[in-house]
């Protein structure tokens, strides 16, 4: 009989630590870098706000931001994905 994994049993794509980009899109806002830099940083001390890249969509009405962060575990980024995905201000996290 096949052993089915658990997802704990799984193994991960990614090597911790690594840099990794996480892409998130919101509408146009004065504070949506800003509030984002912040709840990115509460998960990963080290990173440096001046690396967040931004592209405005074509019509100027939402804003994409692309954070790369030092990922030191799978928790670590489920849980980050996790809150951006709840934030009000986001519509979506890649």
């Amino acid at each position: 009989m096949e052993k089915i994994e658990s997802p704990d049993e799984r193994t991960s794509l990614i090597e911790y630590p690594s840099d990794f980009p996480i892409k998130v899109m919101g509408q146009h806002h004065p504070e949506f870098a800003a509030t984002l830099t912040e709840l990115v940083l509460r998960y990963d001390p080290v990173f440096d706000p001046a690396t967040v890249e931004m592209r405005p969509s074509k019509g100027g009405n939402y804003l994409g931001l692309t954070f790369t962060v030092r990922a030191t575990s799978r928790e670590q980024l489920d849980a980050l994905y996790q809150e951006l995905s709840g934030h009000p201000m986001v519509k979506i996290v890649l």
